[in-house]
């Protein structure tokens, strides 16, 4: 059945600040995990991955598109299959994983100007600030890929 499923048009936003350090969330509906993640979201229809990538990280972080600067965005979007488990309970089942555009942004702002609270449906409950190099150990381990690939697509800009 997973065969037959298409992926998910989203974006991906690692958001470093001026210190090198990279933004990342503990998503409310999985805080047992121990998983932290970087903002990511669908694309609507017809939206430019730009302002996607933008709309999706006032969302979930309240950081606003005046406070960032886009570094650069990946040439190729990175997919991942859910886990079996996983698969038809999200999105409405129409999907078997995703198709991440990754963009790398600048943050020129102060811890204040983050507020997980900003969207009426929030989706982080804590964030903090970490190492690049922690990333791949901090997200689910079917997101393990791509956060080695972003990682080293954007190592040298960070």
């Amino acid at each position: 059945m997973s065969s037959e499923l298409g992926y998910r048009p989203c974006v991906g936003v690692m958001l470093v600040n001026e210190a090198g350090k990279v933004f990342v969330g503990m998503r409310i509906d999985n805080k047992d995990s121990g998983a932290w993640q970087m903002p990511q979201g669908g694309v609507d229809e017809g939206e430019d991955l730009r302002e996607a990538a933008l709309r999706e990280l006032a969302e979930e972080t309240g950081v606003s598109r005046e406070l960032v600067s886009i570094i650069k965005q990946l040439e190729d979007p990175i997919p991942y299959d859910l886990p079996d488990e996983l698969i038809g309970k999200l999105w409405g089942g129409k999907y078997r994983g995703q198709m991440q555009d990754w963009f790398l942004l600048r943050f020129h702002g102060s811890d204040d100007d983050v507020d997980l609270d900003a969207h009426h449906h929030a989706e982080f409950c804590e964030w903090q600030w970490v190492d690049p190099e922690q990333l791949p150990e901090l997200i689910v381990p079917f997101k393990k890929r791509v956060y080695r690939t972003v990682l080293e697509a954007f190592r040298d800009l960070i």
